[in-house]
């Protein structure tokens, strides 16, 4: 299965899980949204964070809906890769491997 399908599988799953509990994912979007605008931190240097701790905890959904996230913000693969450098020098090589998906998923979404 495709880095796009995984992403689409994941979206419909989020579709199906608001229309069984929507006050709860209601309230974690409204905590999204919350966080999701320019302060001291551009969008895309939270995405950034986001992405980082993503492939530090090893969620794939996670660095799918980031990385298209970071796509909308306009980041540039050196800029992903640069944040995977990071990961990796955190997460040795468990951060290695999820780094190599987040790689992948940027390119083949970009």
């Amino acid at each position: 299965m495709s880095w796009t399908e995984k992403l689409n599988e994941a979206k419909q799953q989020q579709r199906t899980l608001r229309q069984a509990i929507p006050e709860t994912t209601g309230a974690f979007s409204t905590l999204g949204k919350s966080v999701k605008h320019d302060g001291a931190l551009s969008v895309k240097e939270k995405e950034f964070v986001a992405l980082g701790i993503a492939v530090a905890i090893r969620c794939e959904p996670c660095i799918m809906f980031h990385v298209e996230a970071l796509l909308r913000a306009g980041a540039t693969r050196e800029e992903v890769s640069e944040v995977l450098s990071m990961c990796i020098q955190m997460g040795g090589g468990p951060g290695l491997m999820y780094a190599g998906k987040a790689l992948e998923v940027f390119d083949e979404l970009s």
